[in-house]
């Protein structure tokens, strides 16, 4: 029994690990040529109205059973764009954050975010972001050290793809994370005020998100904070409009499908999603958010969703490193991970959503350095010749608007457009 068992977990994790690509630009390309099924972190789906989910997608696979589960094994070069290929994308090289903080709000706890964290950045040759050396805070909701949420395996996959993304995109910023106690509106909320009161915080991440109802302009409160720009993605289950992304006090991340290409920028990018809006990045017109005056699209009457946006198909994913799980570490967890019997990570995964790109742009805001005048999510619309204009793709059906389908200029998919620079932001 003890041999068969351990054949077959051999040969269960030569098969997962065959056709690994050699490095992070090459495999998330090849990855692109041959898109492989998704998932979503276990935070995903919303236990109770009120709740709200977070936008993490994986690469994934079907198991013999019909199963689809991550696909756990990679290494720092195999899985996904690494934060070399992020700089050149969005042509970041030779900027600095200058020590200035980033802030990433999310629920429930992460045991494992600061070990993980140094792991993703030693592998880079990134600077070391610590508690110890003053880079890195973790807090509860309160802004305290302890206690803690209540630990939770989607939503630290989903920290660690916000803590690993603020490090690609600004290496020399310092990181504030601050954990709710729940996944729900008041609690997220409280977090957002803490994160907003901490000094040296310059912007806010917000990688989660849920359907708008007529509570929401309330809770807009929580993030009217002037001079600290806050971003939220605009969702993964194509078109269609969430909330906080269509609050009209903040950066509404769109996101994209990012491949490399022989042309003068050495890369290309499409609007996120498919005609069937089955996934992709979120967009339309909001039913309850006031219309913001520097917002001038004809074909929404309110808030138009999203403003700019970053690469977010996980197809064309990044490499994020996560441990925390239920089955703890070597040959074996894995491979319960990659059958889809355990939860949570064990290394190296390719990962997506609009939660990588609203960390990316909230970074590059910090790199920009000019938060204290932004006004919400105006600055992109005066000084989109520092954008690069997505203009293919669409996120799904909306009788061909420019609200699901990417063209020239402003589109709800990719809003504005990404990043060329730190001009824009």
């Amino acid at each position: 029994m003890a041999a068969a068992l351990t054949a077959t977990l051999t040969f269960a994790v030569t098969t997962l690990t065959t056709g690994v690509a050699a490095t992070g630009a090459q495999a998330a390309t090849t990855a692109a040529k041959s898109p492989s099924a998704t998932m979503g972190f276990g935070c995903a789906h919303p236990l109770q109205a009120g709740q709200v989910h977070c936008f993490g997608e994986m690469r994934a696979h079907r198991t013999s059973s019909g199963r689809l589960a991550p696909l756990t094994t990679g290494s720092p070069t195999s899985v996904g764009y690494v934060p070399s290929d992020l700089r050149s994308a969005y042509h970041l090289g030779g900027t600095s954050g200058g020590g200035r903080t980033v802030a990433i709000v999310d629920a429930q706890d992460d045991p494992n975010a600061e070990s993980d964290l140094a792991a993703y950045r030693k592998a880079y040759g990134l600077p070391a972001c610590t508690t110890a050396n003053g880079c890195f805070h973790k807090v509860n909701q309160d802004g305290q050290a302890s206690p803690m949420p209540t630990a939770d395996y989607g939503w630290a996959e989903e920290i660690s793809l916000d803590l690993d993304m603020v490090s690609a995109t600004c290496p020399d910023c310092h990181i504030q994370l601050v954990e709710a106690n729940s996944p729900t509106t008041d609690d997220l909320g409280k977090a957002e005020d803490t994160a907003a009161a901490t000094p040296g915080v310059v912007s806010i991440s917000n990688s989660w998100g849920g359907s708008e109802d007529n509570t929401i302009l309330a809770a807009d409160s929580h993030f009217n904070h002037p001079g600290i720009a806050i971003t939220a993605s605009s969702g993964d289950s194509g078109y269609g409009v969430l909330w906080p992304a269509s609050s009209q006090y903040v950066t509404a991340v769109g996101g994209t499908s990012l491949k490399q290409a022989s042309n003068s920028r050495g890369w290309s990018e499409t609007a996120w999603g498919s005609t069937t809006g089955t996934s992709g990045a979120g967009s339309g017109c909001s039913a309850y958010e006031p219309k913001p005056s520097w917002q001038k699209d004809a074909g929404c009457a309110k808030r138009t969703v999203a403003d700019v946006s970053a690469v977010a198909d996980p197809n064309t994913g990044v490499a994020v490193y996560d441990t925390y799980n239920s089955c703890g570490t070597g040959a074996l967890c894995d491979t319960l991970l990659s059958l889809g019997i355990n939860q949570g990570a064990d290394g190296w995964l390719q990962v997506g959503g609009t939660s990588a790109a609203s960390p990316i742009i909230a970074s590059v805001y910090a790199l920009a350095g000019n938060t204290a005048a932004v006004k919400y999510g105006s600055y992109p619309y005066a000084h989109t010749s520092a954008l690069n204009d997505v203009t293919s793709g669409s996120n799904g059906v909306c009788g061909g608007s420019y609200l699901c389908t990417a063209g020239p200029g402003y589109d709800g998919p990719t809003g504005l457009g990404t990043p060329n620079g730190t001009g824009a932001f």
